[in-house]
C-alpha cells in the first residue's frame, strides 16, 4: 500500500515536468554544482569564527559522511528497491533527465547530505544567524529536483532527508558535549 501511494505520487510529481524546467532541475541536482555555495558558507565561517570554524565544518562533514554512509552502505544495499527509472513496472513512464543512477535508490543520499548540512549550521549557530533556516529551502529544492530528474520515489528522499537530520542532531549533541576547550 506504501510503496503504491509512493509510486502514485511519485508518477505525478516527476509527470509534471516542463521542457524548460529541464535544464535547471539537472543542474539543482548535480553535486559538483554546488560547490561554489559550500565555498562561499566554508569561506564565511572562517571569516566569522577563525579557528572555531574547523569544529564546526568537521561537524557539517561527519554528519554528511554519516548520513551518506547510511543510505548508501546500509540502507541502499539493504531494501535493494530499485529507482523509478530502474523499477521495469514504470520505467517508460519515467522522465528522465540525465542518467539513471545506480540500481537502488532508497533512501536518497542526496538528500541525507543536504538536510543533514543545513541541520548542523542550524544547530551550532543558528540562533546567531535565524536566516539559516532558510538552507531548508534549498535543502528541499535539491530533494526535490531528486524527483524530478527520475532517480527518486518521494519515500526515498523523505527517508534520506530524516537520515541527514537524525545523524546531524547526534553528531551536533557529540559536538557540544565535548569540553570546551576541545571545541575547537
Amino acid at each position: 500500500m506504501l510503496n503504491e501511494l509512493d509510486t502514485e505520487l511519485f508518477l505525478a510529481l516527476n509527470g509534471a515536468h516542463a521542457s524548460w524546467l529541464d535544464q535547471a532541475m539537472f543542474w539543482i541536482s548535480d553535486r559538483n554544482f554546488w560547490f561554489p555555495f559550500y565555498a562561499l558558507i566554508l569561506l564565511f565561517l572562517i571569516w566569522r569564527y577563525r579557528i572555531k570554524a574547523v569544529g564546526i565544518i568537521f561537524t557539517c562533514v561527519l554528519a554528511i559522511l554519516v548520513g551518506d554512509q547510511i543510505t548508501s552502505s546500509i540502507l541502499k544495499p539493504w531494501a535493494a528497491r530499485p529507482r523509478p527509472c530502474h523499477e521495469p513496472s514504470i520505467e517508460k513512464m519515467v522522465h528522465v533527465v540525465w542518467e539513471c543512477g545506480g540500481m537502488y535508490g532508497f533512501a536518497s543520499s542526496h538528500a541525507a547530505n543536504t538536510f543533514g548540512f543545513v541541520t548542523v549550521l542550524v544547530l551550532l549557530i543558528g540562533k546567531e544567524y535565524p536566516w539559516l533556516k532558510w538552507l531548508y529551502v534549498w535543502a528541499a529544492l535539491v530533494s526535490y529536483s531528486r524527483i524530478y530528474v527520475g532517480a527518486h520515489y518521494p519515500g526515498d528522499v523523505l527517508v534520506g532527508g530524516t537520515v541527514g537530520i537524525l545523524g546531524a542532531v547526534l553528531v551536533s549533541f557529540l559536538y557540544r558535549k565535548l569540553p570546551l576547550n576541545y571545541q575547537i
